[in-house]
């Protein structure tokens, strides 16, 4: 019988990088399931020593895991070189996080005996990842999860399984238990079967806000599923008044270009004083024409590759025009310089003058500009969102930047630093429609694993003081 084959191909050149069997969601859940109990049994320090050993390997085949980075999601290799780190980092913070989020607390009450809290795995977690950090964003949900003693079901995106492959060998070598990490290798009805299955008890996705949305409407009626839901943003970066307006421009690109736009934190709207526009232009647009756009494995290294393939770039040349249409003026358009490849040079437009901007994540190189009156103008137009992931403020003094972390709806505020790039070592999650209140990064080890209260004595002491017959 001939099996279904899924085949993943480099963005930049077209080429073949990986292909395998799409995979049977009942039979790797239930062999998950089957794995579970003796995993949640084993001691801690023992699956602690396991995902150590899982970092080592990633540290030995780190060259070769960049390199499938970089062809598979079109990133420049010094990009995916960075990705393997933060796959390696994030082992030692997960094991501190779980000590510290997740502890075991005893309180002696003497004749009451003793108070005990201790956490448990909720079971068979379900994790989804997404193309534009196939190994880190995924890894941040499964290190977690394993430590505290779920099995994983890994759904990688289909645009990037290879590089999921390649994490499950190093998995593999690391000696942990059979199946209590798998790969399930399929497209969007795999996921969905797996969101559905009764046999997952959790479900930890970074993703799109309309894929997230219909996991958590599939779910709605089923309140025993945890669900952890990372959905990016429409976030603003604000200018205000600053005299070094070549940094600002600067943060700006690395907000806005890094992974050629492709981050869940990556700025999409620029709100500007409009007293600085100009000047501010004038730094911006050069610096960004000078930006190298091309293939992940060209040397100089490009400071970015390709989105992720054809029909992402064409949606977004679309979305450009769409702008343009709606009143938008172009500032530097967004620009294809290849035929056929979906390599994309950064558009910049004002979008000042278009009535109803619309409340969208236009995920890739292109940044809308907005010109305000002022500071307050500005945190308006931020919070002009129904996301809430990232937002920095750049210029200022510490009063103007206390008010903006006052009033701005999001769950990571910067001052004069980029809106990506945040710490592994700090909760990373928003609101609104950026996710669901259960912020990933350190604070993964809360979803992972569930309070159980306790009241306990070696031997049964009770008498009933009240309320009975002489």
């Amino acid at each position: 019988m001939n099996k279904s084959i899924l085949v993943s191909h480099a963005p930049a050149t077209g080429e073949e990088v990986w292909r395998g069997e799409i995979g049977d969601v009942d039979a790797i859940v239930s062999s998950s399931r089957r794995a579970w109990p003796e995993w949640a049994a084993t001691a801690l320090n023992t699956r602690i020593e396991i995902v150590r050993r899982f970092a080592n390997e990633v540290r030995a085949d780190a060259d070769k895991i960049a390199e499938i980075i970089a062809a598979e999601a079109g990133k420049p290799l010094w990009e995916a070189r960075t990705e393997v780190d933060a796959v390696v980092n994030k082992v030692d913070i997960s094991v501190q996080a779980y000590a510290e989020r997740t502890g075991k607390k005893k309180l002696d009450s003497a004749l009451q005996g003793t108070a005990a809290l201790r956490h448990k795995p909720h079971g068979v977690m379900a994790v989804l990842g997404p193309y534009n950090f196939p190994a880190h964003l995924p890894n941040g949900h499964m290190v977690p999860a394993l430590i505290a003693g779920n099995t994983i079901v890994f759904k990688p995106s289909e645009k990037t399984p290879g590089v999921a492959a390649a994490l499950l060998e190093c998995w593999g070598r690391s000696g942990i238990p059979d199946d209590v990490v798998q790969m399930l290798v399929g497209g969007p009805e795999e996921g969905k079967a797996l969101v559905a299955h009764p046999g997952i008890d959790g479900v930890l996705f970074t993703g799109s806000a309309q894929a997230g949305i219909a996991i958590n409407r599939k779910l709605a009626a089923n309140p025993g599923k945890i669900v952890a839901l990372e959905m990016g943003g429409n976030n603003p970066i604000v200018v205000i008044d600053t005299p070094k307006l070549a940094d600002a421009a600067a943060l700006i690109i690395q907000s806005a270009f890094t992974s050629a736009g492709q981050r869940c934190t990556a700025a999409r709207r620029l709100i500007v004083k409009e007293d600085l526009f100009e000047p501010l232009m004038a730094e911006l647009v050069p610096m960004t024409k000078k930006l190298i756009v091309g293939d992940p494995f060209a040397e100089p290294q490009p400071f970015m590759g390709p989105v992720i393939d054809n029909g992402v770039a064409d949606k977004l040349e679309e979305a450009f025009v769409a702008l343009l249409t709606a009143g938008g003026k172009p500032l530097l358009p967004l620009r294809r310089p290849q035929d056929g490849k979906p390599f994309l040079l950064p558009g910049i437009i004002d979008t000042t003058d278009i009535p109803d901007r619309p409340d969208v994540e236009l995920f890739g190189p292109v940044l809308q500009v907005i010109r305000v009156a002022d500071l307050d103008a500005g945190i308006a137009e931020a919070n002009n969102t129904r996301f809430g992931l990232s937002a920095s403020l750049v210029g200022g003094s510490p009063d103007d930047y206390g008010r903006f972390w006052a009033n701005i709806r999001a769950g990571i505020i910067n001052w004069n630093r980029p809106t990506n790039g945040a710490s592994s070592a700090a909760p990373f999650g928003g609101i609104g429609l950026s996710g669901n209140h259960r912020p990933a990064a350190y604070y993964a080890a809360d979803y992972c694993a569930y309070p159980v209260a306790s009241a306990e004595m070696d031997q049964p002491r009770a008498n009933i003081g009240v309320g009975l017959k002489d």
